[in-house]
């Protein structure tokens, strides 16, 4: 399977990097974030014309170009408020509101999660305008964090506050 992946790249003249090829993304496209209601897959890579347009309508200012020169989401720099705006610069139609979710991004909460190590930190949940992240309480010990991903919507709010990179966001497609 490996070899047909790689030929096939070979004749479509991907270019793959080391770090893609280790981590088992032989399709030589980075995975990052897309904008909102990007289209699903391979879609989004075909279709975009990378103008950059939806980076310069973004008024939260957490589009910006990645590898290949698509336009990716970098929640270090903010939330995303869903304002539709990126949607509606996307002349090429990458980006397309259908009356969906703007995508099937939700937080997860990994290992580096301050909680997890003893030390009592609620600033995802503070930031959570939607209460995805709420705290159990155990008795004798810290408060576990607990995401209702049903309640994500995936606006990143939670990522930049986090002192430790404590939240990622996962594609729940991908994961299904």
């Amino acid at each position: 399977m490996l070899l047909k992946l790689l030929k096939a790249n070979s004749a479509n003249k991907a270019s793959v990097s080391r770090a893609q090829f280790l981590r088992g993304n032989w399709r030589g496209v980075a995975n990052i974030i897309p904008p909102p209601w990007a289209l699903d897959g391979d879609a989004f890579f075909k279709t975009c014309h990378q103008c950059s347009q939806c980076i310069t309508a973004c008024p939260e200012d957490i589009l910006s170009v990645g590898e290949k020169g698509y336009p990716k989401v970098d929640f270090s720099n903010g939330e995303c408020t869903f304002c539709g705006k990126c949607e509606a610069a996307c002349e090429a139609q990458a980006l397309h509101y259908d009356g969906q979710a703007p995508w099937h991004y939700h937080a997860q909460i990994n290992g580096q999660c301050l909680n997890y190590k003893g030390v009592m930190c609620r600033t995802c949940a503070d930031c959570c305008d939607a209460r995805a992240i709420s705290f159990q309480l155990i008795v004798g010990g810290f408060a576990s964090p607990e995401l209702d991903t049903e309640a994500c919507t995936g606006c990143g709010a939670c990522i930049a506050p986090c002192p430790t990179d404590g939240i990622e966001m996962n594609n729940q497609l991908m994961d299904n």
